[in-house]
Order: structure tokens, then C-alpha cells, then sequence
């Protein structure tokens, strides 16, 4: 039998979809929901909404106000403990009488990992955690990505045919897929912490990779560009540098990066001419980013999966044929056999006018 009621997955559920409208804003912290609750009866409810401002749990106590005294907080990450940018939430759901405090899950950032709960417990509190983890795992998997491995979620996105393939021989590729696609786009930008691409990509296109909502408002912080450039040989290519969106050029230690306002360079390890991928999503991690959203040619996507980087693959597949001479949607995996196919798990797939989304991960 559960310990936990059909009430209690209700006010999570409820706490999870609150959670997830700072999508966002809320990097490079996670995203958090809280509910407060007198059995069926919510009295305060409210999500983190940017990093450095009130948390999740701080909005839903203002709300409950003296309703909160002996109430069920219900919270999709475990509440902090540290003092940060803001006081630790632990003790303002102490200091506001709640009796018992239900986690989706602990938090693993150093500075809290457990001891929230235990502030929580040495106050006379009931402490759960684990209701609806799998899903508050998938809400944050950017920022428990990053903190738990080191490296961002590194998502490849590719527009492409029927028969797999993503341009023309000469890499005319626009518009393979529709407006209604496109737009889809944005919104996986607006959630990324970056937007990353490779020189041949900046060459050939010279693509602003910002994001653009017309007509959807909503607030987003713009993610950083990011170009992998060892040789730094597309700086004449200046849409990646325009706009309000920051630019970050990843380039080989033995080049000298120039002065540019606003831009910025920073040096990795390079082999044979070619940057050390791990390195750059260690450096990325470094920076606070939780989620890469990768757009570029099939040689960098090739190179990211045969580095065991990539963990999820957003396509839109268009229904139309390019023919086998068009580009593939990944080069060098060098599969020869049915034994050496790679196998992907389907985790979600729609409609978007003519073309269809899929969203896949490597299986375990």
C-alpha cells in the first residue's frame, strides 16, 4: 500500500505543472512548484520564477499567510538549506507552522543534498520525498544533468525528410519543414540555456539562432550562442553576433581570439583540429548552463553522438523526399551491420501541421 493518498498525487501534480512555467526564466537554477494544502483545501500555491528572486515555496507561503500553520507543503525539489541569494526555504516553512512537507525529490546541489530535510525534521516536521519523482526528475533534467554529471542535457535538433535527410547536396535546406515547426522551435530555444552550432553551420548560413515568439508573449531569457570555431575562421559571418542574445565563441588554445564588444572567447582543448567536445560541455557547465540545444550540420551532430554526448533527439520530419544524394541526418556513426544499428526509445511524438515531431533518446 502507498504512503501516499490520491490527495497527495493530486497537490504534487498541481505542483509540477506550476514548476514548469518558469521553463524559461528560472536557469540556471531548476525549476520548482509548491502547493500548501489543508487536505482538499489549498491555501497557497506559487513556482520560482528567475534565479536571485523569491522561490517556489516563499510565493505559496505569502499567499497561505496564517492558513499555512499545520498544513502539507507539497514541493517538486527538496526546499534549500543554505543561504544563497535568498534565505534558506526551509526555515520559512518552519517559521510558518506547516506540519508536514512533501518532496518530489531531494536536491543534489552540494549546498543542500539532505539538509533541508533535515532542518525540517529537527524542527518537528514530517518529512516524505519520492512521490512523482520520475516525473520531477524529467521536469529538471537540465539542471540535474549538469550538477549530478557535470555536463549539460545536450538535445540535437534537426529538421528533416521522409527519408532522413536534413539538406540538399549543396546545403540548401530551407524550408524543409513548415511555419508551424518552426515555431515549435523557438519554444525548445527559449528553454535552452544554450544554442550551440558548429563553424560549417556559421558558413554556410549564417543563422542568428535567436529566439523569436511572435504573438505568444511570455517571458524567456535569451541563451547564450554558441559557436565552435577552433580556428575562429567565420567571424566575417555576423548574424550570431547580433541582437540582445549573448555570444560565445569556443576556440583552440594556439588562436588568438580579437577584441569584440559584447562577445565573448574562450579557449578548450583541441585534437587534430577539432575541439575536445567534453571539454566544451564541461566548460558549458561550468558557466550554469543546463540545457544545449544543438543546431548544426551532420558532422558535429555525428561527432556529439560518437562521444556518448547526446541525450535526446528532437526531429521534425517533413513529408517529402530529398533523395539519396541530400545530406544525412548524421555522419561518421559508421554502422555497417543490423548488429551495430542504434537503437532509439520514441518519448513523444506529434503533429504540427504537415510535419510530424518526434522526441527520442538513446535506450539504456
Amino acid at each position: 500500500m502507498s504512503e501516499y493518498t490520491a490527495l497527495d498525487h493530486l497537490h504534487m501534480a498541481q505542483a509540477l505543472r506550476l514548476a514548469e512555467r518558469g521553463a524559461w526564466t528560472t536557469r540556471p537554477n531548476p525549476m520548482v512548484g509548491c502547493v500548501i494544502a489543508h487536505g482538499e483545501t489549498v491555501v497557497g500555491q506559487g513556482w520560482h520564477q528567475r534565479a536571485g528572486g523569491p522561490h517556489a515555496e516563499i510565493f505559496a507561503l505569502r499567499e497561505a499567510g496564517e492558513r499555512a500553520r499545520g498544513a502539507t507543503a507539497y514541493v517538486t525539489l527538496e526546499p534549500c538549506a543554505h543561504h544563497g541569494r535568498t534565505p534558506p526555504c526551509a526555515l520559512a516553512l518552519i517559521d510558518a507552522g506547516v506540519s508536514r512537507v512533501v518532496a518530489a525529490m531531494a536536491d543534489p546541489f552540494p549546498q543542500v543534498n539532505g539538509g533541508g530535510f533535515v532542518l525540517l525534521r529537527e524542527a518537528g516536521i514530517a518529512v516524505q520525498h519520492g512521490l512523482m519523482a520520475a516525473q520531477a526528475r524529467e521536469l529538471n533534467h537540465g539542471f540535474l544533468s549538469r550538477v549530478e554529471r557535470g555536463r549539460p542535457w545536450l538535445r540535437l535538433k534537426y529538421g528533416m525528410s521522409l527519408d532522413g535527410r536534413t539538406a540538399m547536396a549543396d546545403g540548401e535546406s530551407k524550408w524543409i519543414t513548415g511555419p508551424a515547426a518552426r515555431a515549435d522551435v523557438q519554444r525548445w530555444r527559449a528553454r535552452a540555456g544554450a544554442i550551440l552550432t558548429g563553424a560549417g553551420t556559421v558558413a554556410a548560413d549564417d543563422p542568428s539562432l535567436t529566439v523569436r515568439l511572435e504573438g505568444e508573449g511570455g517571458d524567456f531569457l535569451p541563451p547564450v550562442r554558441v559557436v565552435l570555431d577552433a580556428g575562429l575562421r567565420t567571424l566575417d559571418r555576423a548574424k550570431v553576433r547580433e541582437g540582445d542574445a549573448p555570444t560565445l565563441y569556443l576556440h583552440a588554445a594556439d588562436v588568438a581570439a580579437p577584441a569584440l564588444a559584447g562577445v565573448e572567447f574562450a579557449s578548450v582543448p583541441s585534437h587534430a583540429g577539432r575541439l575536445d567536445l567534453s571539454a566544451v560541455m564541461a566548460l558549458l557547465a561550468a558557466r550554469g548552463i543546463n540545457e544545449v540545444q544543438v543546431e548544426a550540420g551532420a558532422g558535429l551532430g555525428g561527432a556529439l553522438w560518437r562521444a556518448g554526448l547526446v541525450d535526446e533527439l528532437l526531429l521534425y520530419q517533413a513529408p517529402q523526399l530529398l533523395g539519396d544524394t541530400a545530406r544525412p541526418l548524421l555522419a561518421g556513426l559508421g554502422i555497417e551491420r543490423m548488429a551495430d544499428a542504434v537503437h532509439l526509445e520514441l518519448r513523444d511524438t506529434r503533429q504540427l501541421g504537415p510535419d510530424l515531431r518526434l522526441l527520442l533518446r538513446p535506450r539504456a
